[in-house]
């Protein structure tokens, strides 16, 4: 039997205060959130203010020519904000602190809440709730911000941004009392954002005793809990579609801010609540569409299709697919700054995005396919299951994906970062790992056997591999 010495017994009595008032800590974090509503509802405000001066006053203002610079400029300086440093940041968020960012600050939700308060009120039809609708937003999206390029001009910024937050309103005052119906359904970045919050170390924990067991109050006091993002709270087990608002906190006694393993709700969680469209935006949305809208610009194959398409149009006798015809809207189109795109251009985009994307998204599915079939009997929840390991590697291809253009600028102003690719080696290598070790751990839910959890482990390690390769592309040339 170990002797456990008495230095030992206070280490580990010293380590039990620490997590005590660690948890503690976040139990009244939790409170005050749910003391602090109108606080909230203020500093919503103030973001929704900033959010439409960075949008509307650079879309009114001419395009910046010459030499300006970030501090000089007030279009450059809302390009920065907005995508130099908002959005690479809130996708942190999410992994560090779940969605807070969703309950606390977004604009486009405290938008659409409010005009759920004054709308009609109407039943959410059954269409709106279609599962699908998060991965078809995200990928839109993502493509038609490429084609009106939406990083670098404030026009397709306002028209993607504006519309989407217009749109959120206009959900919100037709369907839905008090909800953020939008959020939970349509939110173009609603999907990434439920991924991304399962790996976050901080959640809503529920304890399901305590509610069964809470005393019911009588009369009219008893207390009602408005889960805006339509959460049900009673059986929530993970972080994906929590707001983290804190209005839920202690409700029954039952419901307290708490850590968790950063693993624990993909290894443990997510394979009960499977979702094909969830793969889908993993493998084809994230790391395919995703990830192909961030270097086709740069690639030989899309300028080898270009130049082929190009040959057998002036062949026939065409003309207007080479000219820059279309809107800004539609396509790029600023001939004075020497930004113009054509049809072709368009068509092109469309055709080495959709390529990109199905490519790289069979290949990851082969892989899990793979993976799944060494666990024994076929599973679609074991293949889905085994899709959300590969979510650290698509989280921190889009963070750096968006972060390549906060670099762009910043180099752009004379500032270079020297550290930058070893940074994004180091950052590409350890999401590789945690998901390698994430498909382990899935594996070892699946099956006893360890030779089959070592074949399972080998397939998923291919995946991650290819999905790392899928992102390092944008940063040292393969393709």
């Amino acid at each position: 039997m170990a002797v456990v010495s008495a230095s030992d017994r206070v280490a580990v009595s010293a380590a039990a205060a620490r997590a005590d008032r660690i948890d503690a800590a976040l139990a009244r974090l939790g409170t005050w959130l749910h003391d602090h509503q109108k606080l909230i509802r203020r500093l919503q405000w103030g973001v929704v203010g900033v959010y439409v001066g960075l949008l509307v006053v650079p879309a009114i203002l001419p395009l910046p020519q010459g030499a300006v610079h970030i501090w000089t400029n007030v279009t450059l300086f809302a390009q920065f904000v907005f995508w130099g440093i908002w959005w690479p940041f809130v996708l942190v968020s999410m992994v560090l602190v779940g969605r807070l960012w969703c309950g606390l600050l977004c604009p486009e939700g405290a938008l659409s809440e409010r005009a759920a308060e004054h709308g009609r009120g109407g039943a959410i039809p059954g269409w709106l709730q279609w599962k699908g609708w998060p991965f078809m937003a995200f990928v839109l999206t993502t493509i038609y911000g490429q084609m009106t390029s939406v990083y670098q001009y404030p026009g397709p910024a306002l028209l993607v941004l504006g519309g989407s937050t217009v749109a959120a309103i206009g959900v919100g005052y037709l369907w839905g009392r008090n909800k953020r119906v939008w959020c939970r359904f349509l939110c173009p970045v609603t999907g990434v954002f439920n991924l991304l919050a399962k790996m976050s170390p901080l959640h809503f924990r529920v304890d399901r005793e305590a509610w069964a067991h809470w005393p019911k109050p009588r009369g009219s006091h008893a207390e009602v809990l408005n889960c805006a993002p339509l959460v049900p709270v009673r059986s929530m087990r993970g972080a994906g579609t929590c707001h983290m608002c804190g209005r839920c906190s202690d409700f029954r006694g039952a419901v307290t801010l708490a850590r968790r393993s950063p693993n624990h709700e993909i290894v443990h969680v997510a394979g009960d609540m499977t979702n094909p469209w969830q793969s889908a935006l993993i493998l084809f949305g994230m790391l395919g569409v995703a990830a192909a809208a961030f270097h086709w610009s740069g690639s030989a194959i899309y300028v080898a299709i270009r130049q082929a398409l190009a040959d057998r149009i002036v062949d026939g006798g065409l003309i207007w697919p080479l000219e820059p015809v279309l809107p800004w809207y539609v396509l790029t189109n600023y001939p004075d700054l020497n930004d113009t795109m054509t049809p072709l251009d368009g068509l092109v985009l469309l055709i080495y995005i959709g390529g990109f994307a199905l490519a790289a998204g069979a290949a990851l599915s082969l892989c899990l396919a793979l993976a799944t079939r060494a666990c024994g009997a076929w599973s679609w929840a074991r293949f889905h299951h085994f899709a959300q390991a590969l979510i650290p590697v698509a989280a921190c291809g889009v963070f750096l994906g968006l972060s390549s253009l906060t670099v762009t600028m910043l180099k752009a102003e004379g500032i270079v970062l020297p550290f930058v690719g070893f940074l994004r080696a180091g950052l590409l290598i350890g999401a590789g790992l945690w998901a390698l070790w994430l498909g382990w751990s899935i594996a070892r839910t699946k099956t006893v056997s360890l030779s089959r959890q070592l074949a399972a482990t080998l397939a998923f390690a291919v995946a991650a591999a290819l999905g790392c390769t899928v992102w390092a592309t944008l940063f040292w040339r393969i393709v």
